[in-house]
């Protein structure tokens, strides 16, 4: 498929409320698809993924101006793949009923907890992985027997309008629909009644969406960003953490929600790492403004933002190292050049706010002490990154910091880990996705307690008086008896 075949919908406002309706509809005649009707689902994108990879690439480069076709490749197309592999293997595990146990006094009687589709998910796209962030939550929703509606972000509108033709050859409206838009219609979708709501974006924005969705008493599933560290221990080698974490922020530009957004490096290696992440840089990238191999920004608005950020921290006394190995002008151009701010303070605005760019603060840090409290005096990332080779420091550090995800000795590629959950804690989100417990996050979990034709409550109700009774509380008393303290 050719992007110059696809014609953007018209900017007016889809009729939701029947979109809406509609899935509803058909979720009531079919409450719970069976194995074999699922799996046909997800295969049916596989399918569309394999035969719509190379258009999917173009046109999500066509929406960044230029994205490598590789890290579209490895980010958004491959992670699908497995994630619907992951859930093809798995799907009869997952949805078999659970045995639990039935407490004494409750016997003889069966429990069994049966995860039942929720109904009508609503999921809300980003633009930095507009593909990726589109189908792994539609993939999880629609392992777990739901319908799925989706809003794409206006920011990539030919991947929005691609995927908008793509979903509509697989899927009819009741069962997937995804609508286009501006801002006005993305705040209307957000305050339709979905029986569950994902949404991924600013901790800002994800106020107001969870607003929205208290009106409905709507659960959400809230992925947002933060500022997420990496520390580098003073016995880790730094070029080797240079490499790690030079892929990790390069990729995509920065503009990534789990991307490094501030090192913490040993004091006396400061030099050291600056100089070496610099060289890996230039290697990767000789040249930036027409190196298919870098990608620019999103928009000019996010250029615009991110040079605001450091002309404010330059304007505070940072010192900014910029990585532009041809010198290239990028007057005209989206891209932006991978720039170290050294000395940067509180109350710089690369301090305050994530970055979601090619710009790195680089701090020192005394002791491995002093790096964990820093982090721990900040919100709650998304992300943590560490880099040591001792297992005791690491396991140390993960029990005294709090995080959505952790990397040891990596960035970046834990959430495409298909059998770990990925979500944030506190201001970097709730909930999550992937794996089994994507699937129980778009599941109901409901117990059900089974009693045969014998009737021990009978034997047991008022007057309560009775031999059976009191044979009960001291079978109770031998059971519970008092612990020491």
């Amino acid at each position: 498929m050719h992007l110059s075949a696809l014609t953007p919908e018209p900017l007016v406002m889809p009729k939701l409320d029947d979109l809406l309706g509609a899935q509803k509809a058909a979720f009531q005649a079919d409450p719970m698809p069976d194995r074999t009707s699922r799996i046909r689902r997800l295969d049916k994108l596989h399918n569309a993924l394999l035969d719509h990879t190379d258009a999917l690439i173009s046109a999500v480069s066509s929406d960044f101006s230029n994205r490598a076709a590789a890290e579209t490749y490895l980010t958004e197309i491959a992670p699908l793949l497995e994630g619907i592999a992951y859930y093809r293997k798995r799907l009869k595990r997952l949805m078999k009923p659970q045995r639990r146990h039935v407490p004494l006094l409750l016997q003889p009687a069966s429990a069994r907890v049966y995860c039942q589709p929720l109904g009508v998910v609503g999921i809300v796209v980003p633009w930095n992985f507009p593909i990726f962030l589109t189908l792994s939550p539609m993939i999880g929703a629609l392992a777990a027997g739901n319908r799925v509606m989706l809003k794409t972000s206006e920011f990539a509108p030919q991947t929005g309008t691609l995927l908008q033709k793509i979903l509509n050859d697989l899927y009819a409206q009741d069962e997937v629909a995804l609508v286009t838009g501006d801002e006005a219609i993305s705040t209307a979708f957000t305050a339709l009644p979905f029986d569950h709501l994902v949404f991924t974006g600013s901790t800002q924005v994800g106020k107001v969406v969870m607003r929205a969705a208290a009106e409905n008493l709507t659960p959400v599933t809230l992925e947002l960003g933060g500022k997420s560290p990496a520390i580098v221990h003073e016995d880790f080698p730094v070029e080797e953490a240079a490499k790690r974490l030079a892929f990790g922020k390069c990729m995509n530009a920065g503009q990534i929600c789990v991307a490094p957004d501030y090192i913490l490096c040993p004091r006396k290696k400061l030099d050291d790492f600056c100089d070496a992440f610099a060289e890996v840089v230039r290697k990767s990238y000789p040249s930036l403004r027409d190196n298919i191999d870098y990608t620019a920004i999103i928009t000019n608005r996010q250029k615009a933002r991110l040079e605001r950020y450091l002309s404010d921290a330059q304007d505070k006394g940072a010192q900014l190292i910029t990585i532009n190995p041809a010198k290239d002008s990028f007057e005209g151009s989206r891209k932006l050049p991978v720039t170290l701010i050294r000395d940067a303070t509180d109350d710089m605005l690369v301090m305050q706010e994530e970055i979601f760019g090619p710009i790195l603060p680089v701090l020192p840090y005394d002791s491995l002490d002093d790096a964990i409290a820093f982090v721990n005096a900040r919100p709650r990332p998304l992300a943590l990154y560490y880099f040591d080779w001792n297992k005791a420091r690491a396991n140390e550090l993960l029990s005294r910091t709090h995080s959505g995800g952790v990397g040891l000795n990596e960035t970046l590629t834990h959430v495409a880990v298909d059998d770990m959950p990925f979500g944030g804690i506190g201001p970097s989100g709730m909930g999550h996705y992937h794996g089994k417990e994507g699937f129980y996050t778009f599941s109901k979990a409901k117990g059900v307690l089974r009693k045969g034709r014998l009737n021990t409550a009978s034997l047991v109700g008022p007057p309560w008086d009775t031999t059976m009774y009191r044979g009960l509380r001291w079978l109770q008393t031998i059971r519970f008896r008092r612990r020491k303290l």
